[in-house]
């Protein structure tokens, strides 16, 4: 055993251990999450005891922080313009989630135990959280992108905030029952929700200094050093005044990312080079401090939860998908995916058992939600990697040349009637959507300049409005498609029912006509394609048929390939 070995010699045998099971876990076609995870039960005290928890305290501070920066990471993916065109199916997943999970937990647990009602309100609540880090971690590694993840990021931040609330107002409620002369309901309620606005505060604020100290800086070195600063700033102040770190940290990435959303150089990107190594040290030490006597005293309990956990999750995220009008891929497989459970589900029980009016339920509220978070987080990543593979997204984080069109920059209610206001239209929701160094009627311009030397229009019900740009290093553009089709001037006489605007840099010629030439050969020749693409009624559909289905596979092409 290694508790007499500094903190670097424990650090580094830690990240031995867990970057080598993630390898291992891979060759077995299993996450790297769970292989770090087994790693850590069998070298801590639950087996080997190679390491005890007084090593383990040692490393604390870094665990913490690892779990703030991947807060601020999850919070990032909640920039609201972006997700506008989520913004239903988001709403009614978050809705569902916090109905029909912890109803389906609670009824379980009332038919098949004889827990008491406290306990299973409790547990019910904190069934509504997902481990921010384990699903940030497989979409990584996954390589995984779209707009399956963009749902699936998005909805770990907001079922995470519904947990947070929820459960304080569950647990005011049980410490009212358990503790006769406690009546005050109200100011019990006060506490807790006080303590969820000034963890939004704390992030916010922090979030609005970082922007402000930075606003005249464009090192990388320094932009880095400020990042650090605010994330250890956040997560310090908010465990120092008893406040919730993951909270305050998602609000710290929300902030960013809905303030300054294309300076990409700050917050949790600092760490990409390292990501894989914080990874590591962080799942290794979740597994070490998992123990399976809790299996023996709380296992059925725990066993009852996670079956009533999942049958909510996933029936929440069919209803709510199909509700929404979502796809066949979301609406089969979002739910799934949101089955990892551990930091906040352990930060939530910690609370219970060191309030004094838990004292005679603690003990098998412990058993139950460690045991719970065992079989999570082992089954979990699992789940989560096949929902990412069947979701078509599993692989895609790689550059693509159609990769400037995303379902938040495509619209199927393009007005028209004419050329100029159909480009104003584009114009408008790239800006809106996408960071371009010229205002919008600059834009205009340029593309109506290209339009007197050649027409965009090149029949078959599509046009190609473009123009060069200075500045940037991506193309940027948007997709407008009109179902009924505008009447515009066409070689062949046909509506225009597809207009993709492209904006390219000037020293980017190449990948220009690259662009061009792969719309024209899949949308302008391909009748399957035009059938399906200008009749299509929302910008999920017309994401997925671009980037997943099997149609676009031969022109919208990896560019390493």
């Amino acid at each position: 055993m290694l508790d007499e070995a500094n903190v670097l010699l424990v650090l580094a045998v830690i990240l031995v251990a867990g970057t080598l099971s993630g390898s291992l876990a891979k060759l077995f076609k299993l996450p790297s999450v769970t292989g770090q995870i087994l790693i850590g039960v069998l070298i801590g005290p639950a087996v080997l005891n190679l390491l005890s928890l007084k090593s383990l305290h040692q490393l604390q501070p870094l665990v913490d922080f690892a779990l703030g920066l991947m807060a601020v990471a999850v919070g990032s993916h909640l920039e609201f313009q972006r997700l506008r065109v989520a913004r239903n199916r988001l709403l009614l997943l978050m809705l569902l989630e916090s109905t029909l999970t912890p109803a389906i937990v609670y009824t379980l647990l009332f038919l098949f135990t004889d827990t008491q009602w406290t306990v299973s309100l409790l547990l019910a609540t904190i069934a509504i959280s997902t481990a921010p880090a384990t699903v940030l971690a497989i979409v990584k590694e996954t390589a995984s992108r779209g707009s399956f993840v963009t749902t699936l990021i998005a909805a770990v931040a907001l079922n995470n905030l519904s947990c947070i609330i929820l459960f304080e107002l569950a647990r005011t409620i049980a410490r009212a029952s358990l503790v006769p002369g406690d009546h005050n309901l109200i100011q019990g309620l006060l506490q807790p929700l006080t303590q969820i606005v000034c963890s939004i505060l704390i992030g916010f604020a922090i979030g609005m200094l970082l922007i402000g100290a930075t606003r005249r800086v464009v090192r990388t070195d320094r932009l880095s050093g400020f990042s650090l600063i605010a994330i250890l700033l956040t997560a310090g102040l908010s465990h120092y005044f008893g406040l919730s770190v993951l909270l305050a940290c998602l609000t710290l990435g929300v902030t960013l990312a809905n303030v300054t959303p294309h300076k990409q150089e700050l917050g949790h990107r600092v760490f990409d080079s390292f990501e894989p190594a914080i990874f590591a040290v962080f799942f290794t030490v979740a597994g070490m401090e998992l123990e399976f006597e809790p299996l023996l005293l709380g296992g059925f309990l725990a066993l009852v939860t996670f079956t009533g956990r999942l049958i909510g999750k996933t029936s929440a995220g069919f209803l709510s998908m199909r509700l929404a009008g979502a796809t066949d891929r979301l609406r089969r497989w979002i739910g799934l995916s949101l089955i990892p459970q551990a930091g906040l589900a352990v930060g939530l029980m910690l609370l219970v058992s060191e309030d004094d009016a838990f004292s005679q339920v603690s003990e098998l509220f412990l058993a139950v939600v460690l045991a719970m978070v065992l079989l999570n987080e082992i089954i979990g990543p699992i789940l989560t990697r096949q929902a990412l593979r069947h979701s078509g997204d599993f692989g895609r984080d790689r550059a693509r040349i159609l990769d400037f069109l995303s379902e938040h920059n495509i619209t199927t209610e393009l007005r028209g009637p004419d050329k100029e206001s159909a480009v104003r239209e584009l114009v408008s929701l790239t800006l809106r959507t996408q960071s371009v160094s010229l205002d919008e009627e600059a834009i205009v311009q340029r593309v109506l300049e290209a339009e007197t030397l050649a027409s965009s229009c090149v029949g078959e019900g599509l046009a190609l409005p473009h123009a060069r740009i200075p500045g940037g290093n991506a193309i940027v553009g948007a997709m407008g498609i009109n179902q009924r089709g505008l009447q515009l001037e066409t070689p062949d006489g046909r509506p225009v029912h597809c207009m993709v605007l492209i904006l390219t840099p000037d020293n980017m010629p190449e990948q220009h006509l690259q662009v061009l030439g792969a719309l024209a050969a899949s949308i302008g020749s391909d009748p399957a394609i035009q059938q399906q693409l200008y009749g299509i009624t929302s910008p999920t559909h017309a994401d997925e048929l671009i980037h997943v289905g099997d149609q676009f596979n031969d022109w919208n092409y990896y560019l390493d390939e």
